[in-house]
């Protein structure tokens, strides 16, 4: 079952959509586990070619609740997206994961944050600040925020937005203040922080962002002192895995990799009882 519901961050009203699983239709006694997807860079909770909508129906067939919205300013939410930086996507995102872990079907012991290209970003540095956010699924992640959105707005509309205050681009109002949130969070750098488990996914054909950042990344969580990191390099997938093929393998090995965790995570709690 799938249902249009609105999360109140601060004074705006975020649109999303909850998935509940197939067989329960709606929250029960069942404890679920959760999953939040963040979309990238002015996009919305559909994706592109329904990139994060087919994704929800399926992880909601496997038994996860599912949550997907747009950002402020993206979508059908309030706001306008230029005058909302990272810092605030990243307090958006906890603002969804208070309404989800509100629901009493969550598990708050499995709750994961799921994110696509810049969503990936957030991801990372949400689940580094909130304990509640038990493991990561990063698909095609941004690891540079200000170089990698100047890349791809053009140094044209960089240098416009610094000189008049606002800059058009692909129908969005960009400020200084946006690139500014940018310049201010290097995941590379956050990424120890955070102690759970990651899964990464990147196309070997993504030329929005290098799939060299996500072997950087994974041996960056490797370092840490705990949690694991597993990654899938899909062979010619693009950025947005359009390729029906790559959108299955991309899917199937996030599901897959989802269940392999709970299991370990379900392993560990019996060993330490």
């Amino acid at each position: 079952m799938e249902k249009p519901i609105t999360i109140r961050h601060d004074d705006l009203a975020l649109t999303a959509t909850i998935h509940y699983p197939a067989k329960d239709g709606g929250c029960s006694e069942k404890k679920m586990p959760l999953v939040v997807i963040c979309h990238g860079f002015i996009g919305d909770r559909i994706g592109v070619d329904r990139l994060f909508l087919l994704a929800s129906r399926q992880l909601a067939r496997q038994g996860f609740l599912v949550i997907r919205f747009d950002f402020a300013g993206c979508g059908e939410s309030e706001g306008v997206y230029g005058e909302h930086g990272l810092e605030s996507m990243i307090a958006q995102t906890r603002s969804v994961l208070d309404y989800g872990l509100g629901l009493d079907c969550v598990d708050p012991l499995r709750v994961t944050l799921l994110g696509h290209s810049l969503g990936g970003a957030v991801a990372l540095l949400a689940g580094t600040r909130d304990r509640r956010v038990k493991s990561l699924a990063l698909w095609s992640p941004v690891g540079y925020p200000f170089n990698d959105i100047v890349r791809i707005v053009g140094r044209g509309v960089y240098d416009e937005t610094i000189q008049k205050g606002s800059a058009d681009y692909s129908g969005y109002r960009l400020k200084p203040e946006f690139f500014e949130s940018l310049q201010q969070h290097q995941p590379f750098q956050e990424a120890p922080k955070f102690h759970g488990d990651v899964f990464i996914a990147h196309g070997t054909s993504d030329d929005v962002i290098p799939a060299d950042y996500s072997f950087l990344l994974e041996k960056t969580f490797w370092l840490r002192g705990e949690g694991r990191c597993d990654k899938n390099i899909i062979f010619q997938a693009d950025h947005t895995f359009s390729k029906g093929s790559h959108k299955n393998e991309l899917y199937q090995s996030t599901i897959d990799w989802l269940a392999t965790h709970e299991k370990r995570q379900q392993d560990w709690q019996h060993w330490s009882i």
